[in-house]
């Protein structure tokens, strides 16, 4: 049975075509997988298990059928869906798994993370990350009325975009020696990730780094048959 794994769908009410795509993708692709996993940024982002739009209801029955017909799930927070809770991974049939990540595919182990936490190189999107996953941050943040809780999504996408269009392309990627920490550290010769929105099989002697793509302009995604890994960008 295969293994699929995809990330940076950035589902929200204002992509529907996205939410169709994901829901064709669990009532085709993904039925009858061993396992399906949603490597952060599942959603562009989330106010909370007590705020749930029309996309996350969407999401949430896609999910269930799935897991119904016997698909694991498996969900790592991004840095847009760092908020999401047990209430509604429990909703969805999935099961929460923290960052760094390893499985095991044939024997061999596989870690997983978003990606985020490797471009070191961006100082100023390291240091509101560090802000935005202390847990008292969190626990302040969701003690607000929705509605302000949607204004600071507003802002910090905003200030995300300006972000973005005023670095060097460079530091919005991985660092290299993050990287290398990496595999030394977990030791393992496959890592699986997304966030940069840059699809590819990066190979590094016996060691590759397999990065996710977006779903703003294609489905994508990573299938593990049981003996080989295929990148999907279609």
């Amino acid at each position: 049975m295969n293994t699929l794994f995809i990330s940076d769908l950035h589902l929200c009410d204002q992509q529907p075509q996205i939410t169709r795509s994901f829901i064709k993708f669990c009532e085709n692709k993904a039925r009858g997988a061993r396992a399906l996993y949603i490597l952060g940024d599942f959603f562009e982002y989330w106010l909370g298990d007590d705020a749930i739009d029309k996309t996350a209801k969407a999401a949430q029955q896609a999910l269930s059928k799935l897991k119904q017909s016997g698909t694991e799930i498996y969900f790592m927070a991004g840095n847009r869906d760092f908020l999401l809770g047990q209430q509604f991974a429990d909703s969805c049939g999935m099961q929460v798994i923290q960052e760094p990540h390893i499985i095991e595919l044939s024997g061999e182990p596989i870690l997983l993370v978003h990606g985020d936490a490797e471009c070191t190189d961006d100082e100023p999107y390291q240091q509101a990350r560090k802000m935005l996953r202390n847990t008292e941050w969190q626990q302040q943040f969701l003690l607000k009325s929705i509605t302000e809780r949607i204004e600071f999504a507003k802002q910090a996408r905003i200030q995300s975009k300006e972000h973005t269009q005023n670095s060097n392309a460079e530091i919005m990627d991985v660092n290299p020696q993050a990287i290398d920490e990496l595999f030394s550290k977990h030791q393992v010769n496959t890592l699986i990730h997304g966030h940069t929105h840059r699809p590819a099989v990066h190979k590094y002697g016996d060691k590759q780094r397999i990065v996710l793509g977006d779903w703003h302009h294609q489905t994508s995604y990573l299938e593990w048959d049981g003996s080989n890994f295929q990148l999907v960008c279609q």
